[in-house]
């Protein structure tokens, strides 16, 4: 009893780190610290739960051990190879690891403990009753399924959304038809197969079954996913992050673990909780982003493709133009978008800001919640470059200092500066939050080309009177800013 009194009070103590973690994981000055809780907090559950496991649970050491071998040299070398700009598809992944991870323990314990007690596969309700047996019989049986569904549609969910990130699966619209039908019967028809396979089915049915629950879902993330324009790709990579919290905690249901069951709760709140702040940032709903569909077509009151034949009157500037603009500057606010972690060009942009500040000149940083492809991305970034933090404006503060500004430098931003979505009602975007970056004295757009942003239609700025298009890669176009100023 003792032993188990201290494994509740030591499951207790990681809990609390969980918790401080989260909360401060909400703040970017102390994010760093609350990853370091979180973390030991999970060190904490690991040590506890392979010393003194709760339940009647067998662990193999050899096992056990070649698995945190295998874990910690993929995770460490993942964490040294993986860039910054490739961090949403590396979150995408490792969601969709936790969600595998998840049916892996329930399919595990499901045909273990059948075979243990009956040599076969039998339901809880047959006359052997194995909710005398099995931890809380029938709850047991649901929690198998859950995390078998919940799990496998985060593994296949993830993956389309790392391909979306990447690039390797195209950002548009995916419209199957008859897409909605498809999904009631995969979720309903797997849901059927699952529950009957646990609580009814005998022998090797039992185990096919469990197999049609696991394609179904399987099928069922990937035409989730499908119709998911690359514009609503962070909702999506938050939301899949909520669903592997909760396929953790049906697996904590399943193997009897207090801690998991938790943990597992406390991601996938969390996780609905910053998908619902996303969709509140982008005046959406959730069930909006989820039917997708959204950047499907590149015509209509949105204004197009946002092709460059579709411009008129796009006045560009070199380095140079955009050095004698910045010179005369009493306050600057940096904009950044998926366009600076594709080029990343943070570093030369805290340089840049940091020579702005010794001419005397204000310089802030606008952060919109979803720019980038996962919550917090361009926060990431430009904590990697040491930006201060008290520099870091949320998109609440600094909307209304952009008229007051003299130049607003957007790196890599689109559809999160789109003025459409204030002015344009017919526009797919209207009524969506943005940087109000337009009402700057003047506007300097560094941008490859006149292409839509992720979104997919026409951005008016780029057209404005106040604005400069300036072509080119992000980092190697600062560069030469940051030259040309240091010359003058």
């Amino acid at each position: 009893m003792e032993g188990f009194q201290l494994s509740g009070l030591l499951y207790l103590v990681a809990t609390a780190l969980f918790i401080l973690g989260i909360k401060r994981l909400s703040k970017v000055r102390t994010a760093r610290s609350g990853n370091q809780l979180a973390a030991v907090g999970m060190l904490l559950a690991v040590v506890v739960t392979l010393v003194a496991p709760e339940g009647q649970v067998q662990l193999s050491w050899t096992t056990v051990l070649l698995g945190l071998a295998i874990g910690a040299g993929l995770g460490a070398v993942m964490a040294k190879r993986v860039k910054m700009t490739g961090m949403p598809e590396m979150v995408a992944l490792l969601n969709g690891f936790g969600g595998l991870a998840s049916t892996v323990v329930a399919l595990a314990e499901f045909w273990g403990r059948y075979e243990m007690h009956h040599g076969d596969f039998v339901g809880p309700n047959s006359p052997a009753d194995v909710s005398n047996i099995l931890l809380g019989g029938d709850i047991w049986a649901v929690a198998i399924v859950l995390s078998v569904l919940i799990g496998t549609v985060t593994f296949t969910g993830s993956l389309m959304a790392m391909g979306k990130l990447s690039g390797k699966i195209s950002g548009n619209p995916v419209l199957l038809p008859g897409r909605h039908l498809l999904t009631a019967i995969l979720l309903l028809g797997g849901l059927a197969a699952g529950f009957y396979g646990v609580f009814a089915a005998e022998g090797s049915m039992a185990t096919t079954l469990l197999f049609t629950l696991c394609g179904a879902a399987a099928i069922f993330g990937v035409t989730s996913v499908l119709p998911i324009g690359g514009a609503d790709m962070p909702v999506v990579v938050s939301l899949l992050n909520s669903y592997s919290g909760l396929a953790a905690s049906m697996a904590g249901f399943v193997i009897g673990n207090s801690l998991l069951i938790v943990a597992g709760a406390l991601v996938g709140a969390s996780g609905l909780i910053l998908t619902m702040v996303m969709c509140k940032a982008m005046n959406r709903s959730l069930a909006n982003v989820l039917v997708g569909g959204f950047g499907e077509s590149s015509s209509g009151g949105g204004g197009g493709g946002g092709g460059a034949d579709e411009y008129t009157g796009v006045k560009s500037a070199g380095p140079e133009e955009a050095a004698m603009i910045l010179e005369s500057a009493a306050s600057v606010i940096f904009v950044p978008g998926y366009g600076m972690a594709v080029a990343q060009a943070q570093h030369v942009v805290k340089e840049l800001g940091e020579e702005m500040e010794r001419r005397g000149a204000e310089v802030r940083y606008a952060i919109h919640p979803v720019a980038g492809r996962m919550p917090g991305h361009m926060n990431v970034l430009l904590a990697e470059a040491d930006v201060p933090y008290e520099q870091l404006w949320e998109l609440e503060r600094i909307n209304g200092e952009f008229k007051t500004t003299d130049v607003t430098v957007i790196i890599g931003a689109n559809d999160v500066v789109n003025p459409d979505a204030i002015e344009n009602p017919q526009s797919p975007i209207a009524g969506m939050p943005i940087l109000n970056a337009h009402e700057s004295g003047t506007v300097l757009m560094i941008k490859r080309s006149l292409s839509a942003g992720y979104a997919g239609i026409k951005n008016p700025l780029f057209e404005r009177d106040n604005t400069f298009m300036c072509f080119g890669d992000g980092k190697g176009f600062l560069v030469d800013v940051l030259s040309e100023l240091k010359e003058s």
